[in-house]
């Protein structure tokens, strides 16, 4: 008996030893199967098969980054001369030879590539004034672009570059979004390189910013840094439902509150663009401002609701039809009108030469005046607030 068990032991420790030699240079030799020795634990690992993560958004980035460009501005700047240069004794001993000189300035954004053709949408303040404008794609291929047109007062542009067929953003619905949706926003952070974050959809519709003129931005809290503007907020289907624009920071940096221009928005002003150059809005002169609850009740209504009429442009098309300081424009062709920023909308939405009506509020008896629209001027490069003639 003694003797078996001695056999039965040799024979064990041989067959060990073997396995442990092609466990250790053979592998392949043995059953393959989904786990994973760690040390003295034993890991369940998953099955390389492709598919997505659950909860993750591969698939979503995937289908965006490659639309998703860097843009890269230069502008030549004039480098002022020292204030002693400007002394006529000093230029009558040494002439002009210390005059100013001038240098090469450079930035960089974002772009989103919106047609196979090669036209890409960004921020007006990405690319005004630059001399010189390179896009770079992710596969890094590189190329100079041109202006097609720009509309300061959305802060949108669209320039583009012949390289062939392209692959284009798919736009989204973003009249759809709604707040606590998983968003994903794509650019070229502070020229590190493509980069992807992720956040949710914070709030819809914000305005009165001071950002542009015209405001309806999506808020977000997907990390959005210097070098991200114009880059793309995209659905968790990989589609396009911003243009990122702005961030809310003392320091530069991302704190979680950032803004893009809805998709939707970006689409009118585009096709305004690439057809005619530029964008037209409806005009009709005058100073808007928005009812407080202390003006309200000074004119003796119930609600802050509307636009109190500030001032009128003398012979514009709002005083042709007699429309007053101290009227509360209270709805634009039939749309209720809540604030100044919506008026400022719905009237510039009117086409040139047509006729609007506008439904105002005056000595507590409610109005229409019919008044032809006239064509928005264009704001010259200090106006970007609100405070301008509607």
């Amino acid at each position: 008996m003694h003797k078996l068990w001695l056999i039965f032991a040799q024979t064990v420790t041989i067959f060990l030893a073997v396995l442990f030699v092609v466990s250790t240079l053979r592998p392949e030799l043995l059953p393959q199967g989904n786990h994973v020795g760690v040390g003295m634990v034993t890991l369940k690992e998953a099955i390389r098969d492709g598919a997505s993560k659950p909860g993750g958004f591969s698939d979503a980035v995937q289908i965006a980054t490659p639309s998703v460009v860097n843009v890269f501005t230069s502008k030549e700047v004039k480098v002022p001369a020292h204030p002693l240069l400007d002394d006529p004794m000093f230029r009558r001993f040494f002439g002009d030879r210390f005059e100013s000189q001038s240098r090469r300035a450079s930035s960089l954004g974002s772009g989103v590539i919106v047609s196979p053709e090669g036209y890409i949408l960004t921020n007006h303040h990405v690319v005004e004034a630059a001399d010189e404008i390179d896009i770079a794609l992710m596969d890094g291929r590189k190329a100079r672009a041109r202006i097609i047109g720009s509309d300061p007062e959305t802060d949108l542009a669209v320039i583009k570059v012949n390289m062939g067929v392209l692959p284009a953003m798919t736009f989204g619905h973003s009249d759809h979004a709604k707040v606590g949706d998983m968003v994903l926003a794509i650019g070229n952070p502070f020229g590190v390189g493509q980069t992807v974050t992720m956040g949710i959809i914070s709030a819809l519709g914000r305005s009165h910013l001071g950002i542009n003129t015209f405001e309806n931005f999506i808020q977000t809290d997907a990390a959005i840094n210097p070098g991200n503007s114009g880059g793309a907020l995209v659905d968790a289907s990989g589609n396009l439902i911003g243009i990122n624009t702005a961030i809310v920071s003392p320091n530069g940096g991302s704190l979680g509150i950032g803004f893009a221009i809805p998709a939707n928005i970006a689409k009118q002003i585009m096709e305004q663009i690439i057809q005619t150059g530029g964008v037209t809005r409806g005009w009709i002169g005058v100073e808007v401002q928005d009812l407080t609850q202390e003006l309200a009740e000074s004119f003796k209504r119930g609600s802050a609701d509307g636009a109190l009429i500030a001032g009128v442009l003398k012979d514009g098309p709002a005083d042709k039809a007699g429309m007053k300081p101290g009227d509360i424009v209270v709805a634009v062709g039939g749309k209720v009108v809540n604030d100044s920023s919506v008026m400022l909308n719905l009237i510039a939405a009117l086409p040139p030469g047509e006729t609007g009506a506008i439904t105002v509020v005056r000595s507590q008896v409610e109005k229409i005046v019919k008044i032809k629209v006239g064509k928005r001027p264009k704001p010259s490069p200090q106006e970007v607030d609100q405070n301008t003639m509607e």
